[in-house]
C-alpha cells in the first residue's frame, strides 16, 4: 500500500499505538510503502469506497499481482535511495490484511481532526434538527 508520507506516518502511528503493529515499511521517492498481506491490493480499494472515502484524503495506491516495487536493501548503501522505516525482522514477517489497513486509514483520518473530512457510512447530524426529550412523556 503506497501512501503519502504524512498520511502514512499517521497510519503507522495508529498501527503501533492502538493496533497490532505493522509489517515492513519502506520509503522510496517521497512515498511510504506499507507492505501488506497478499490480496490487500484487490480488497482495500473496495473497503475504502464502502467507507465513502471521497477525495478529501489522498487515495492509497495499492500494488498487487503483476506490479513491481523497489525494495530497499537490508543494509542501506546511501541515504538518498530507498530505506526501511520498519525493516523485516524475519524471513516471513507478519503482514497486515486489508481490514487492518482500512482500520489504520480510518483512524489516521480521525486523528488528523480535520472537520471537513467525513469517513463514515452515517450522515452527519443535522444541527438544526428538532430534538424532543420523550423520556418524561406519559
Amino acid at each position: 500500500v503506497n501512501v503519502d508520507p504524512v498520511f502514512g506516518r499517521r497510519m503507522l502511528d495508529r498501527l503501533w499505538e492502538e493496533g497490532p503493529g505493522s509489517g515492513p515499511v519502506a520509503m522510496h521517492r517521497g512515498r511510504m510503502m506499507l507492505f501488506a498481506a497478499p490480496g490487500t491490493a484487490q480488497r482495500l480499494p473496495a473497503l475504502l469506497d464502502w467507507e465513502e472515502w471521497g477525495d478529501a484524503v489522498p487515495r492509497p495506491l495499492c500494488h498487487g499481482v503483476g506490479d513491481a516495487v523497489t525494495v530497499p536493501a537490508l543494509t542501506p548503501a546511501d541515504s538518498a535511495g530507498p530505506r526501511w522505516l520498519v525493516a523485516p525482522d524475519t524471513r516471513s514477517p507478519w503482514l497486515p490484511g486489508p481490514e487492518v489497513m482500512l482500520w489504520a486509514c480510518v483512524r489516521a483520518v480521525r486523528a488528523a481532526s480535520t472537520p471537513d473530512v467525513r469517513v463514515s457510512i452515517f450522515p452527519p447530524a443535522d444541527p438544526d434538527a428538532n430534538v424532543y426529550d420523550v423520556s418524561r412523556r406519559r
